[in-house]
């Protein structure tokens, strides 16, 4: 990064070096530009641009999300989301109050890790520890983020301050849990089959701290794209 960084400054006077040449820069109000660059740049965000420091989004890898609520306890390890790269840009746009907002429809993306559940989920016994799988149909998601800037060499960057989100799932949700109830099959096919016939309640109940973990690694990655590439290149007003 440095190095490409360093040749750009040297080779100012004689090119236009663009940093994130998969970016359309767009009028704020132009709603239309916008939204082809935004839809753009998911698809190679999500690939990893190894010059700017973004790390692959799709598979995207998580660590560790603690989903429990009052009622039952609900722990995600290593768990890897995949099919980012096919989400679409809905709607995005830059307020004169620095908010910057993108609504997404994501398709087929698929979450497998390790987990562990105790508890009631709904209003039935969950019991379980092994691996996992969520196959979610689609999902909508509005990530609404407070934009502010920093100057450095004289040119002017924009940083992420806040992020706040909502998602919800609009087609049915698939949930895989193996070795629940330690292998009892009767037990855990009823508790499948009422999850999976409940599919909208089981994502409202469990699914926000999953969906935020995710949303905050792709806030972050997306933050070091305006941490190295300036204004100029990126927007015309």
């Amino acid at each position: 990064m440095k190095l490409l960084v360093f040749f750009c400054v040297l080779s100012s006077a004689y090119v236009n070096c663009q940093l994130a040449s998969f970016i359309e820069p767009c009028h704020a109000q132009d709603r239309a530009c916008l939204k082809r660059s935004a839809q753009k740049a998911v698809g190679v965000v999500a690939q990893g641009v190894p010059s700017l420091g973004i790390r692959p989004l799709d598979p995207l890898h998580v660590e560790h999300v603690d989903a429990s609520t009052s009622g039952h306890i609900l722990h995600l390890s290593k768990t890897v989301v995949k099919g980012l790269k096919h989400c679409k840009v809905l709607d995005i746009g830059r307020t004169k109050s620095n908010e910057t907002f993108v609504t997404l429809r994501c398709p087929n993306l698929e979450l497998v890790g390790d987990y562990y559940i105790g508890g009631k989920l709904l209003f039935v016994e969950a019991m379980g520890k092994g691996k996992y799988k969520i196959t979610l149909s689609e999902i909508m998601e509005t990530v609404v983020m407070q934009m502010g800037e920093r100057s450095y060499n004289g040119e002017r960057y924009w940083t992420v301050d806040s992020w706040e989100h909502h998602s919800d799932a609009t087609e049915p949700v698939h949930y895989q849990f193996q070795n629940m109830f330690e292998g009892r099959e009767k037990f855990s096919n009823r508790t499948h089959r009422i999850a999976n016939e409940n599919w909208h309640q089981v994502y409202v109940e469990a699914a926000p701290p999953i969906v935020k973990a995710i949303t905050s690694h792709v806030v972050a990655e997306i933050a070091k794209l305006f941490q190295h590439v300036p204004i100029r290149q990126l927007a015309l007003d």
